[in-house]
């Protein structure tokens, strides 16, 4: 994928997630999030084309904290699948904006990613 054409910081993050198509249902492992999307790790059995609307649930702690997005796939590398986020919910967009803050260290790259996202 052309990094250039990012404007959203993606942040690594490990854990496991449920990614639902209008066929299916997957357990899916999250590799990377980012306030338009995710890279997912599919099982070898999942077959998902581009385009396809899909729901992404991810998981964050027992406590049934988790993040929820409508999203697009929007490429599939062999197991890999990348996801276009096309909504979010306030709950989600909270945890998700935790995650970035924490990681990224920096107040002002969180600025920038928010301004990035309102702009897009």
């Amino acid at each position: 994928m052309n990094t250039e054409r990012r404007h959203f910081v993606r942040i690594a993050f490990d854990a496991p997630a449920q990614l639902t198509t209008i066929q299916h249902r997957f357990e899916a492992k999250v590799l990377d999030l980012s306030f338009k999307g995710a890279l997912l790790n599919l099982p070898p059995e999942a077959k998902v084309p581009v385009g396809a609307p899909c729901l992404l649930s991810v998981r964050l702690n027992d406590m049934e904290e988790s993040i929820a997005m409508a999203a697009e796939v929007a490429y599939v590398q062999g197991h890999h699948v990348g996801l276009l986020c096309r909504s979010i919910d306030i709950d989600s967009i909270t945890h998700l904006r935790r995650l970035i803050e924490v990681n990224l260290g920096e107040p002002h790259l969180l600025e920038r990613e928010l301004k990035a996202l309102i702009s897009a």
